[in-house]
């Protein structure tokens, strides 16, 4: 297993594991930089993530579902996504979602993708719990758990002010969409761990949940972004 993906795993993984929200206990593991082989074992208890990883990884012709070029595929999007078979994802996927409830992903045809903004949109039930008048709850759960990009404004202590657009709710058009950017605080270490340096003011980032994953270039925005807007142009109108 590669210890650079590993560690770029765990960057983007720990913020819902330490919320619970999906892995095994004890996320603080994640924040081991010097035990890149602890997070490597721990990388396969998140059944939803690791799924794609595979996935992608024998897309790519690879044997590790860790190769920093996968993961990077799987959390921020690069070129091996549009080598994926979508077909072959949903039938993968029929497999191990299939008690899964809710969600687009059985229909999702020639659009499905192997990137979290696929699992988050068209997988998790969220989008379809939105209604009519935008449920607030599940709007902020679909703004948190995204992958979302941001600018740095300043950093106080294990904290940054990050400037980022939220998910917002298009009354008119019933729609979700990227709203105004706003400024908000996050966090890029905890107790004195972290798994990147302190981020300059200024700097371009990945945000997941309250946490700064990466320092990313302008290319990894746009995937980012670029994937994100695919997904919320496919999101079914909210019945009402």
């Amino acid at each position: 297993m590669s210890d650079e993906g590993a560690l770029l795993f765990a960057r983007y993984a720990y913020p819902p594991n330490e919320l619970g929200y999906c892995g095994p206990p004890d996320a603080s593991a994640l924040l081991r930089a010097d035990v890149p082989g602890g997070i490597a074992r721990r990388a396969r208890e998140f059944e939803g993530a690791w799924c794609y990883l595979e996935f992608l990884a024998e897309t790519a012709g690879v044997a590790d579902p860790l190769d920093p070029y996968v993961v990077e595929a799987y959390w921020i999007g690069n070129a091996l996504l549009e080598r994926a078979d979508p077909a072959a994802l949903v039938e993968r996927m029929r497999d191990r979602f299939r008690g899964q409830s809710g969600g687009t992903w059985r229909a999702a045809g020639d659009a499905a993708r192997a990137h979290h903004s696929f699992q988050v949109f068209d997988v998790y039930p969220w989008a379809g719990l939105l209604g009519p008048a935008g449920n607030p709850t599940a709007l902020n759960v679909l703004d948190r758990c995204r992958v979302r990009t941001g600018e740095v404004r300043a950093v106080e202590g294990e904290s940054a002010v990050v400037r980022s657009r939220p998910l917002v709710w298009d009354r008119d058009r019933a729609a979700v969409t990227a709203g105004p950017a706003l400024c908000e605080t996050v966090r890029w270490s905890i107790g004195g761990r972290s798994l990147i340096p302190p981020p300059a003011q200024g700097a371009l980032v990945a945000l997941h949940w309250d946490w700064v994953c990466d320092v990313i270039t302008e290319d990894q925005r746009e995937w980012i972004e670029t994937l994100e807007r695919r997904r919320l142009a496919r999101l079914p109108a909210p019945a009402g």
